[in-house]
């Protein structure tokens, strides 16, 4: 049910988010052969997915359906207890709330570099409020759940990349190299054009 959620804000934004790569790529290629800098394929290609995730969440949690109603909630726990444990509705509201913003905990440790949890901690609960906020005044609910998930997912976000980083420092040499991860990004931007080429219909595998 998730993931159905998430591949549907996909295609209800594919437009936008086809024209935001062409444009974003054409300017980074003619940036890179202006200034003569050296360009890391990864390193483009994880800014890019950076913006892509950032505007597919907004979009995500402003326009799609995630609680019903309207109000406001300032206890906390309450809506969170109200789901029964493994149930679908629990799945979707609780797991969701936490898995959507994972990534932005992420890249927000990846874009700051900071050893410290709190500016992922902290970013996470404004942004997560504002979001409040905003679903309020559009005749949604205002849940400090929402937020206390939220600010979770973002958490377990950072203490993935300085997990991630503490693995990738203690690799051999030859896998710190970013002709590496050139490599793996080529093969997953290759993966994505095909799923979409399959979905396109333009073939079949």
């Amino acid at each position: 049910m998730i993931w159905e959620t998430i591949k549907g804000t996909i295609n209800d934004n594919w437009p936008v988010i086809m024209i935001f790569l062409v444009t974003m790529i054409s300017l980074r290629f003619f940036y890179w052969r202006t200034h003569r800098e050296k360009m890391s394929l990864y390193k483009e290609f994880f800014n890019i997915l950076a913006v892509i995730y950032i505007f597919l969440l907004f979009q995500l949690l402003t326009k799609v359906e995630l609680n019903r109603g309207s109000g406001i909630n300032l206890i906390p726990f309450t809506e969170i207890l109200r789901y029964e444990f493994g149930s679908r509705l629990f799945y979707y509201n609780v797991v969701g709330n936490i898995l959507v913003f994972i990534p932005f905990g992420y890249f927000i440790a990846d874009y700051i570099k900071s050893k410290n949890i709190f500016p992922a901690l902290i970013i996470s609960g404004i942004v997560s409020a504002t979001v409040e906020f905003v679903q309020l005044n559009i005749g949604r609910a205002f849940d400090i759940d929402d937020i206390i998930l939220n600010v979770l997912g973002g958490v377990i976000g950072y203490l993935l990349y300085i997990a991630f980083v503490a693995v990738k420092n203690h690799l051999p040499r030859i896998f710190q190299k970013d002709g590496i991860y050139n490599f793996i990004c080529l093969v997953i931007i290759l993966l994505i054009i095909l799923y979409i080429l399959k979905t396109l219909g333009v073939i079949r595998i």
